[in-house]
């Protein structure tokens, strides 16, 4: 039988011909990445093994969830990294001033590209498959073992194909998109499967919308979501990623669970309501929804492209007197970028919060709590009760376009409605 991406890759990095869906396998690892949440942990765990670290240019330290430090506890948390960081010598460490968001700052940095294999404790690491690699979130313990042995065991995931067909609409994002495929399929739809996007849709999506679809790849219980590397890869890494480039396709004969087709060129902007992001529904759909907030940044929609979308909306108006809109570059550099094209000016002058890169609100961690009752419009990844605030406060999930036009007209639009 044969494989699919996913598997290719993975039997390669277990040194064997060939695996099949629910073999437990050991892997070399190309590169394993935590925050300054999950790292504390794994270096507890590292430091019962006694040994030192496998690779200091493999190791990716990113404080980025609670940093600059919200309190003496995340100063803490941040502390431990960095000390850990000097100790070793570890190359990819990003402090203060480099630090972004992990999920965008990875691939930009040149860290991650096709055929690697790579593990994360946070669980949005599947981001990376966008580029060809395999990429899977992992435990703390998991995590500090690797930092050990640069190893890790998997059952090699069964896969769904996702087949993309049709030309992505200019008011669609890839929010929409991997929604849309959430509701379709659920948020266990793809519980421990890789979903393996293919088809002659694929090549309508930007890199951007790809980093998307594959960072919400677990919020349907995937192992990993994975692209084919074509064109548009290979000009987002040129220049960018120096590592080896393997380059996988699935073979004819390999077995899915299941398939699933999305026609591009019909869809509609989408919001996930509360509390999952299965809860998906076309904007136009429902009635009048107000809301209090509005966020845009995060690991799943903070990167240039989205900031764009978001100021060509926002543009020329002034954010609703009854919403408060925190905008979030995803990295340094996104700032500096969104700064020199004028999007800076445009979000500031709305009226809109402009942010350092954090993940911050998207976890509840700060910087744009809720306050009881009151609903947000969110471009990060999850919804579920309590994210962001008080368990009766609400989350509507929404690409970078719907959350512009929403802010602007204090309740959930679409971006044709703003005139």
């Amino acid at each position: 039988m044969g494989m699919t991406m996913t598997q290719k890759i993975l039997a390669a990095h277990a040194g064997v011909d060939s695996v099949k869906a629910g073999d437990l396998i050991t892997c070399s690892l190309d590169l394993v990445m935590a925050n300054d949440i999950t790292a504390p942990p794994s270096i507890a765990e590292f430091k019962r093994i006694g040994r030192p670290v496998f690779d200091k240019d493999k190791i990716v330290l990113v404080p980025d969830h609670f940093q600059p430090a919200k309190d003496i506890k995340s100063a803490g948390l941040a502390k431990i990294v960095r000390d850990f960081a000097r100790e070793h010598h570890i190359t990819h460490y990003f402090e203060q001033g480099r630090v972004g968001i992990e999920h965008a700052l990875l691939p930009e940095k040149g860290l991650v590209g096709p055929g690697m294999v790579t593990i994360g404790a946070d669980s949005h690491t599947c981001t990376y498959g966008a580029l060809g690699g395999f990429s899977t979130g992992v435990g703390s313990t998991d995590l500090g073992v690797a930092m050990a042995t640069g190893r890790a065991w998997f059952k090699v995931p069964d896969a769904i194909k996702v087949t993309l067909t049709g030309t992505k609409p200019s008011d669609i994002t890839g929010k929409d998109v991997i929604l849309k495929l959430i509701g379709m399929i659920g948020v266990d739809g793809a519980l421990y499967q890789s979903l393996e996007f293919e088809g002659p849709g694929v090549k309508t999506l930007s890199m951007t919308d790809r980093f998307t679809i594959a960072n919400m790849a677990i919020e349907a219980g995937a192992k990993n979501g994975i692209f084919p590397v074509d064109e548009r890869t290979e000009a987002y890494i040129e220049g960018r990623y120096h590592g080896p480039k393997v380059v996988v396709t699935p073979d004819p004969d390999a077995h899915y669970a299941r398939e699933v087709t999305i026609d591009l060129s019909s869809m509609k902007p989408v919001v996930s309501f509360p509390h999952l992001p299965e809860n998906a529904k076309e904007v136009g759909t429902f009635g009048e929804i107000k809301i209090d907030q509005v966020v845009i940044g995060s690991c799943t929609n903070g990167r240039l492209e989205d900031l764009a979308i978001a100021a060509s909306i926002i543009k020329g108006h002034k954010i609703h007197p009854d919403v408060r809109c925190i905008v979030i570059p995803a990295t340094p550099q996104i700032y500096k970028d969104a700064m020199h094209a004028g999007y800076i000016d445009t979000f500031i002058d709305a009226g809109c919060a402009v942010s350092t890169p954090t993940c911050g609100p998207c976890l509840g961690g700060y910087m744009g709590i809720l306050a009881s009752g009151e609903k947000c419009v969110s471009t990060t990844n999850r919804n579920f009760i309590g994210r962001m605030g008080p368990t009766d406060s609400e989350i509507y999930l929404a690409g970078p376009q719907t959350a512009a036009a929403s802010a602007v007209l204090g309740r959930i639009a679409a971006p044709k409605e703003v005139k």
